[in-house]
């Protein structure tokens, strides 16, 4: 099983997953509603996406192994020592489903995108 065929909401996409990955999403869901309240919902790129002031924001998605986090385009900076661990690819993040999820990471990695995003 690989992500899903796109959907039409980010509700359908998490829907689509087994429980314990739609308590994942749902939880990075809720995290970016409290860091980034005025930021709206919208599918971009065919995954879950968060936009702020006419930008994306960050995007995240479900995979049968991983969650997949996009906090594209530099919202890496500063977090690469404590991303280590982790798979990555150009702009992406891969937190298997067989580790907690670092909420505590992703917080602070989207508050940084809402300081980049507002021209802080």
């Amino acid at each position: 099983m690989e992500q899903k065929p796109a959907a039409a909401d980010i509700d359908a996409h998490i829907a689509a997953f087994p429980p314990e990955v739609r308590e994942r999403l749902s939880a990075i869901r809720a995290l970016v509603h409290e860091v980034a309240p005025d930021a709206t919902e919208t599918i971009a790129y065919a995954i879950p996406t968060f936009d702020l002031n006419g930008k994306h924001l960050v995007h995240f998605a479900g995979f049968a192994r991983h969650v997949g986090f996009y906090p594209t385009p530099r919202g890496f900076q500063g977090f690469e020592g404590e991303l280590a661990g982790y798979k990555q690819g150009k702009g992406s993040v891969q937190f298997p489903h067989n580790q907690p999820i670092p909420l505590d990471l992703i917080r602070r990695m989207v508050e940084a995108r809402v300081a980049e995003v507002m021209g802080r």
